[in-house]
């Protein structure tokens, strides 16, 4: 989690808005690309080291693809397009996701 002495913001700083779903709102997309119910999977951000389960991140759907943010320091953790029927899966800001 962010702190003032990490150079990160804290939780209460990052900005939830009304477009602002939780990790609950892809379940269904993400049993489709890993045939299992990851909601509960625990996932680390590579930005500021929290962890916590997908159910509790912060998911935007309103642009072209959906958008997954840590709820800590608002880092990209995980970015779904589909195009032409393919759902293309970025993870990169995730060190890891159990």
């Amino acid at each position: 989690m962010g702190t003032p002495d990490s150079g990160g913001p804290a939780a209460e700083d990052v900005a939830v808005d009304d477009s602002t779903l939780d990790g609950n709102a892809i379940g269904g997309m993400l049993m489709e690309i890993f045939g299992a119910d990851m909601t509960m999977a625990v996932g680390t951000c590579a930005g500021c080291g929290a962890v916590g389960p997908v159910a509790e991140l912060a998911v935007y759907m309103p642009g072209p693809g959906t958008v997954v943010r840590c709820r800590h320091c608002d880092a990209v953790l995980m970015v779904f397009v589909r195009i032409r029927e393919i759902t293309c899966v970025d993870l990169e800001g995730l060190a890891s996701l159990s």
